[in-house]
């Protein structure tokens, strides 16, 4: 009889050691799933904030390209603050620059100029410069030019001509969407961007623009690092960029 309750004893030990192992297993496994669900909820949150501040870093600022005619100067202006202020070429009285507000279309680094059968490379006697940007309104632009003392008049065939320096910086600056504002006679708007500068020795005709600025299609938001300006058929059409002076 007492060997047997000595048995019994002994096996109701063995399972209740067996029992508080099981439960020990367990709760070592409730801490570690409790742990890695802490994690993974810490990795989570900080996913999202770095989504956040990415898509915050990544805003695209709004910005405006206004060139006074009359001024003969561009202002830069991003998110209502003027970042940066150029001075340029505009068109001559007898091939005045346009006024209405345009959009950039095109952008391309180094064109190639052909025109009437002769093709000049990228160099120093490229009429249109280092950089070229298409508008909206077919056959103007806003590029370099060849011409560097015509920079500040009434000089080209109604393209806004720059500086190669200021032409470079300004062109990392800008991108296809921007929209561009030509206006022809000083306001009070230009006056608060370029000041009240002397009269223009000739004055600047009025050429009226009924372009406004359109949605732009991937194909034309694309930047090439090398282009043909016959190739621009979508934005600078025969009329423009050196297929009739313009430039």
């Amino acid at each position: 009889m007492a060997t047997t309750l000595q048995f019994v004893w002994a096996q109701a030990i063995e399972r209740s050691s067996e029992d508080a192992m099981q439960a020990f297993k367990f709760s070592k496994l409730a801490v570690v799933i409790s742990a890695v669900m802490v994690l993974v909820g810490q990795a989570l949150g900080q996913q999202a904030t770095q989504q956040v501040e990415l898509k915050e870093n990544t805003k695209t600022a709004e910005r405006v390209i206004v060139v006074s005619l009359e001024d003969r100067k561009l202002a830069l202006l991003e998110d209502g603050q003027v970042k940066k202020i150029y001075s340029v070429a505009v068109g001559k009285p007898t091939t005045p620059s346009p006024v209405g507000t345009f959009m950039i279309v095109r952008r391309v680094k180094n064109p190639v100029y052909q025109h009437e059968g002769k093709t000049i490379l990228p160099g120093p006697d490229n009429p249109v410069g280092t950089r070229w940007m298409g508008l909206s309104i077919k056959g103007f632009g806003i590029h370099g030019t060849n011409e560097q003392k015509s920079i500040g008049k009434a000089a080209s065939h109604g393209c806004i001509r720059m500086a190669k320096k200021d032409l470079e910086e300004f062109y990392e600056m800008v991108a296809a969407g921007d929209t561009v504002e030509f206006v022809g006679q000083r306001n009070e708007a230009t006056a608060q961007l370029f000041g009240n500068g002397p009269a223009p020795a000739t004055q600047q005709p009025t050429l009226t623009a009924s372009v406004t600025p359109t949605s732009v299609g991937a194909a034309a938001t694309q930047e090439s690092t090398t282009a043909s300006v016959a190739a621009m058929t979508e934005t600078v059409q025969a009329g423009g960029l050196g297929f009739s002076g313009r430039w």
